[in-house]
């Protein structure tokens, strides 16, 4: 209270210090002014008087100015200028005004002038007019039906915009629908965060109750009035696996032939009372008794049935049947909760249980079917290995096949396949695998120095059924090629010094029978032709300097590691080249033969003009006897009978030139 009168002390000299027109003009005497209460539930009727602003000096004119005159809220409060009363116009609302500042002035009747300048408050004094709101309208939760009792399922939220005792609020259930007897909604609010968590006490279950519409009220501790609200809270609740699967029956062959697989056998059925699609009634079956792992099990999406396959083929002579057993649960672990007792404000004495109770296994029995088996080999694959141009009726190799069908043994019969050399023969009987001729590791047929037989076993049962093994062959390389030349043919050109060129010897043969080959040449040779170096893969044919134009025939002779070895012919052509650095005599040769075709072409031409005009003044006269030659227009060619080998001695020619 000190404090609000030292404050309205200074204010009233700060006042006074503003309104003197002189600074040393004289201090005027404390004023006493007033503060006013509004409450914010007033509604009329209006205007309201408020009180009169009193002064220890009369003036004759009242001003105020501020909030609620021009300011917001305008036009809320008034003063009589003569008596200085102050009025409320209309209501303010605590909620956006709780407090409204005024300027007060007093203004001297004779000079207008403000005579001291003030400030009033006005309070405004908060009433219960704003009941609780809800964050939200609708919550909605989904939640599993193994929920545990005591769990928070749903926090909701309200506010009120009141102050004090008015702004405070509780939270309570009014409503629960439906009403089950296994289940108790409440409430837990919390003070400092003013929401409330809805939790239940029992046990959910979806058969029973899938959801839950709560309403929640939320009323305020207002003194003359209380004010409320409400909101919605849904509680969908998720079918959980408290119904143990139950197999019912089968549908299906039960059967299947030795030797198929992806087969269904059969098709089980299954009872669930949890909601169809949902983890909770989708089925999950397993298969006991299958050590060979020949089955699986798959489950129907639709209907929920478990369907029997054969993954991997069944043998009859192994087992005629085979007898499994099946079981089944679900997606999602099985839970059940049943109330024991009841307690007030307390959570129940629930039994809770999440075993699945043991079920006896569900017996399936397969017969497998008998059919004819392929003949199977003791050994499908063998390796063996020949040297070359071995002598035909070596032993390669012998296949053997049985017949594991119980019911009859078939005759099984050997033959061959993709012998494409045509080097081996098979022994219908006994599967023995011979030669029939050499064999040569140089042959296309051969890849990498193997060779490949496949030898088929074939049954005579019903229907007829064949099994393949396979031979491999390597053969092992003999002597049995002499090196070659690359090339034969060589061009050289004139030159006053020795020249070479590139020779390069191959061999079929590997190892140590192929080269580094030996060279040499035959023949009268020195001085003129040589080979350098004389070993190696590729050496030099050198020419020496002395030898001249022409076409030569060089023999020369290479040998292997194992000095087998062949004598090649080389045909070597020295010319004048055109260009030496790619020495080449056949163009030159073919364009010499070329020029003189065309000449012999010429002479032959000319030498027919030639003849066929003396012939027009030919007569020719055999033994004595004398022939005129015809005038005849035109060219022509005669044959002269004539006996002798000597020319002139039997015949006279007479030349006549037509006039």
């Amino acid at each position: 209270m000190e404090g609000i009168h030292l404050c309205l002390f200074m204010m009233l000299c700060l006042g006074v210090y503003k309104s003197s027109p002189k600074i040393l003009r004289r201090q005027k005497r404390d004023w006493i002014i007033d503060s006013f209460k509004i409450y914010e539930s007033y509604k009329g009727p209006f205007p309201y008087t408020l009180g009169t602003i009193k002064l220890d000096k009369n003036f004759t004119l009242f001003h105020i100015e501020g909030m609620g005159v021009e300011e917001e809220p305008k036009d809320t409060l008034k003063i009589n200028e003569k008596t200085g009363e102050i009025t409320l116009e209309k209501p303010v609302d605590y909620e956006s005004y709780k407090l409204l500042k005024l300027r007060f002035k007093a203004v001297k009747e004779t000079t207008k002038e403000t005579d001291t300048q003030l400030g009033v408050e006005i309070i405004i004094v908060d009433t219960n007019d704003n009941a609780p709101q809800f964050v939200q309208k609708v919550y909605q939760k989904n939640i599993p039906e193994s929920t545990l009792q005591g769990t928070d399922v749903v926090t909701i939220k309200a506010t009120d915009e009141d102050s004090g005792i008015n702004g405070k609020f509780d939270y309570r259930i009014t409503k629960v629908t439906p009403k089950h007897d296994n289940v108790e909604f409440y409430l837990t609010q919390s003070s400092h965060t003013k929401t409330a968590a809805i939790s239940f006490r029992g046990c959910l279950e979806h058969t029973t109750a899938p959801k839950y519409t709560i309403t929640v009220v939320a009323t305020d501790h207002g003194q003359d009035v209380q004010l409320s609200n409400s909101t919605t809270v849904i509680i969908q609740v998720e079918d959980g696996n408290n119904h143990l699967p139950e197999i019912t029956g089968k549908t299906g062959p039960g059967r299947v032939t030795e030797g198929m697989d992806n087969f269904v056998v059969l098709h089980v059925q299954v009872k669930d009372e949890d909601s169809e699609g949902t983890p909770a009634w989708k089925a999950k079956y397993k298969i006991h008794g299958d050590s060979n792992k020949n089955f699986r099990i798959d489950t129907d999406p639709k209907t929920n049935e478990g369907v029997l396959i054969v993954e991997k083929h069944l043998d009859y002579e192994e087992s005629s049947q085979k007898k499994l057993n099946i079981t089944v649960e679900n997606e999602i672990a099985f839970h059940s909760c049943k109330v024991k007792t009841r307690k007030t404000n307390a959570l129940w004495d629930v039994i809770i249980s999440d075993k699945e109770k043991s079920q006896p296994p569900y017996p399936v029995t397969v017969d497998v079917e008998d059919v004819n088996d392929a003949p199977v080999f003791l050994q499908s694959n063998k390796k063996t290995s020949l040297t070359e141009n071995t002598k035909m009726g070596h032993h390669l190799a012998t296949f053997t096949a049985e017949d594991h069908d119980s019911r009859a043994a078939n005759k099984i019969e050997y033959k061959k396949e993709g012998d494409k050399a045509g080097w081996v023969t098979v022994d219908p009987v006994s599967g023995k695998v011979t030669t029939s001729k050499p064999l040569d590791r140089e042959s296309p047929f051969v890849t990498n120095n193997t060779y490949i037989v496949h030898i088929i076993a074939a049954d005579n049962g019903k229907p007829p059924m064949e099994a393949t093994a396979t031979l491999t062959i390597l053969i092992i390389d003999d002597n049995d090629n002499a090196p070659y030349l690359a090339v034969s043919t060589i061009d050289f050109c004139q030159s006053d010094k020795p020249s070479k060129a590139s020779l390069e010897a191959l061999d079929l043969d590997e190892g140590i029978y192929s080269g580094p080959f030996s060279y040499r040449l035959l023949g009268d040779v020195k001085g003129k032709w040589s080979v350098k170096p004389p070993q190696g893969y590729s050496v030099n044919l050198v020419k020496e300097s002395k030898v001249h134009s022409g076409h030569y025939e060089l023999q020369l002779e290479v040998s292997d590691l194992q000095q087998k070895s062949a004598v090649h012919n080389l045909s070597v052509t020295v010319c004048e080249c055109t260009n030496p650095e790619v020495p080449n005599c056949r163009i030159r040769k073919s364009t010499g033969a070329a020029a003189g075709g065309a000449l012999v072409g010429i002479l032959f031409l000319a030498f027919l003009l030639i003849a066929g005009i003396l012939l027009l003044a030919l007569f020719v006269s055999c033994k004595k006897k004398q022939f005129k030659i015809a005038d005849y227009e035109g060219s022509g060619q005669h044959l002269m009978n004539c006996n002798t080998e000597i020319p002139g001695v039997d015949c006279k020619v007479f030349t006549f030139i037509s006039q």
